[in-house]
């Protein structure tokens, strides 16, 4: 989400446990060999998450990153025991401020909280975004966080998109925030999510497998393509709950946990998530999505009503072990006003009863 994360992505590079700090003195590093044909931007970011792309890319352009003592591009292919020198160019002071910013905690122990997230709230900072984010939130409502994902990042263990709401998980100190990455990494944190889609899913409940990569044209997108270099492997098994003349209510369980991979699964099925703009789901979505004048009896005014104006898509149910108890807990978000209010609408005029 994606962050960012939906959707949420733990993605370190294993072979490198310990990278060297970043400065603006020189680093040196040594290609490993699982990183052998990277593009050394990707190299990088993926090596350093707390830094982003645009930062490198600056840095190889003004020639502060060599490969084998020599200025490279940003697409260079890397090659097992090349030697990286890295000089970080001056940044200006995006800390993090605390904000009084109101959240809705589920559960809070010594060790983590869990907080339902709302809508229209970037977990961390980025591309600009430093203010109104969870961690900003965070940081004021909160003595002790974990840093163990960076300055920019305190106790975000995993994320979830700007517009997605329900359910996150904050370390409360370094090696809760690592046990529980752990737990992402090996897949055994179970995610429930729900969501409203244009059209009716072809079966009542199946796996969707593809692999997913960056869009060329649009950055911000993803797209499933064929397995290449570029692309990681994706996963979801969906249920459908409810269905509606030309709508699905349905439950996403991501088995894998790529960037906007429950928005990309649903686009791929020809379902797009109600509101989501950014995968052909539309504007926001109105009552007069659903019926007319004639059939409902309403106003043009009354249809006019939006019913939901981001992507309906709403973390519900997250199960982990507690790394202090070995306890196994699960967390549940009531679904949020706007999601209520669209199943509601679908329910009156959309039944197929």
């Amino acid at each position: 989400m994606n962050n960012d994360n939906d959707n949420e992505s733990e993605d370190p590079l294993e072979f490198l446990e310990t990278p060297p700090e970043l400065t603006s003195d020189p680093v040196d590093l040594v290609v490993e060999s699982r990183a052998h044909g990277w593009r050394l931007d990707h190299y990088l970011t993926r090596l350093y998450p707390n830094y982003s792309r645009q930062l490198f890319n600056r840095a190889i352009r003004i020639g502060a990153v060599q490969v084998n003592g020599l200025d490279a591009k940003k697409s260079r292919r890397l090659r097992v025991n090349d030697r990286i020198t890295v000089r970080l160019p001056e940044e200006p002071d995006s800390s993090i401020q605390p904000e009084n910013i109101p959240l809705d905690v589920i559960y809070e122990d010594e060790h983590l909280v869990v907080i339902n997230k709302q809508a229209n709230m970037i977990v961390h900072p980025g591309k600009g975004n430093y203010s109104g984010t969870l961690a900003g939130a965070l940081q004021f409502h909160f003595d002790q966080l974990s840093d163990s994902a960076g300055q920019h990042r305190p106790g975000i263990v995993h994320r979830l998109d700007r517009d997605t709401t329900g359910v996150i998980i904050i370390a409360k100190n370094n090696q809760v925030h690592d046990k529980l990455s752990k737990q992402f990494a090996d897949r055994v944190v179970n995610k429930e999510y729900r969501a409203l889609t244009w059209y009716e899913l072809d079966f009542d409940a199946d796996y969707i497998e593809t692999h997913i990569r960056q869009s060329y044209r649009n950055r911000e997108r993803m797209i499933v393509t064929e397995e290449a270099e570029n692309t990681r492997f994706a996963k979801t098994f969906f249920e459908v709950l409810e269905r509606f003349d030309g709508f699905t209510y349905v439950k996403l369980l991501p088995e894998t946990g790529r960037t906007h991979q429950l928005r990309v699964h649903m686009q791929h099925k020809g379902c797009s998530l109600l509101a989501d703009v950014l995968y052909k789901g539309g504007p926001e979505f109105r009552l007069s999505n659903l019926t007319d004048v004639a059939s409902s009896g309403l106003s043009d005014i009354e249809l006019d009503e939006v019913l939901i104006s981001r992507q309906a898509l709403h973390a519900f149910r997250l199960e982990i072990t507690h790394p202090q108890s070995g306890k196994r807990m699960q967390f549940e978000a009531p679904l949020p006003e706007d999601f209520m209010k669209t199943l509601e609408a679908l329910r009156r005029y959309r039944s197929k009863k």
